[in-house]
């Protein structure tokens, strides 16, 4: 039994349109004991979504809705499937006010929620770094290397953590090895030891979670966990909460990766949930 702490909904602009219900029938079917929607949520007031399609995030004006069909969905599934409504809230460096605004109306509605960062700030435009390997190749283009594509999106995820979001903060950080979704065509060597160190640190700091998350297993350039077993041996050794997420965005992919986590691992539920 294990709960799916990240997964999307017929809600997502870039996902599929599998309903709530077929969800949650094949989280039964396999055996999951719970699961937390996380949908992407709306992006910051002024800020240009710079995909083709600026499909990043979900509607606002869906919000009511979205919240309206995850209560439902609790008392339809209760006793067979523990329910818990969230969002996936991105972390924009320069949006910070605009994003504490937003948490701290839709905070008291959320049971979880997860942090993470898919946007980083390169000059004064910013790139969506986990959109496609050509996007992700201009930004190595701007920045010079690929090792600076990495530590650039390290340090950001640093900032989202050090970043005060006031009291409804996420307390679980999304996938934070995301910049190497395209490893298999743009290898890096370097670790980030200190980095990644800083990051954990900082996590255990505050008494953050950590999403394990096994989407990247599923992706061709990539095979392998956000993060991978190094990582995550390093926060077991500090005692951070590991919550499994699929990130799905098709009811199929529900447990994406999940045989494929470090064997030591204890994940566990969400602290919401605890």
């Amino acid at each position: 039994m294990i709960h799916d702490g990240h997964v999307h909904s017929p809600y997502c602009p870039h996902g599929t349109k599998d309903s709530f219900e077929k969800y949650c029938e094949l989280a039964i079917q396999l055996n999951i004991q719970g699961i937390t929607f996380t949908e992407h949520a709306p992006l910051p007031p002024g800020f240009q979504d710079p995909t083709p399609l600026k499909d990043s995030g979900m509607d606002g004006e869906n919000l009511h809705d979205y919240f309206k069909e995850i209560e439902a969905l609790k008392s339809e599934y209760e006793g067979h499937l523990t329910i818990c409504t969230g969002l996936e809230i991105d972390f924009i460096e320069g949006f910070e006010k605009e994003t504490l605004d937003f948490l701290n109306e839709i905070g008291p509605m959320l049971d979880d929620s997860i942090l993470s960062v898919h946007f980083l700030k390169i000059k004064d435009e910013f790139v969506c770094i986990d959109y496609s390997p050509d996007v992700f190749s201009n930004a190595i283009t701007q920045l010079g290397s690929v090792e600076a594509v990495h530590k650039l999106y390290y340090e950001t995820v640093s900032k989202s953590i050090e970043t005060h979001l006031g009291r409804y903060k996420p307390k679980r950080i999304g996938h934070i090895t995301l910049a190497r979704k395209f490893n298999r065509t743009f290898p890096v060597s370097d670790l980030f030891a200190v980095e990644i160190d800083r990051i954990l640190h900082e996590m255990k700091k505050k008494g953050y979670e950590l999403d394990y998350n096994g989407a990247g297993c599923i992706k061709p350039l990539c095979k392998e966990p956000y993060p991978y077993e190094l990582i995550i041996k390093k926060a077991i050794e500090l005692g951070i909460p590991l919550v499994y997420g699929s990130d799905a965005h098709q009811a199929k992919s529900l447990l994406s990766g999940v045989d494929q986590l470090y064997p030591k691992a204890n994940v566990t539920k969400p602290q919401s949930l605890l």
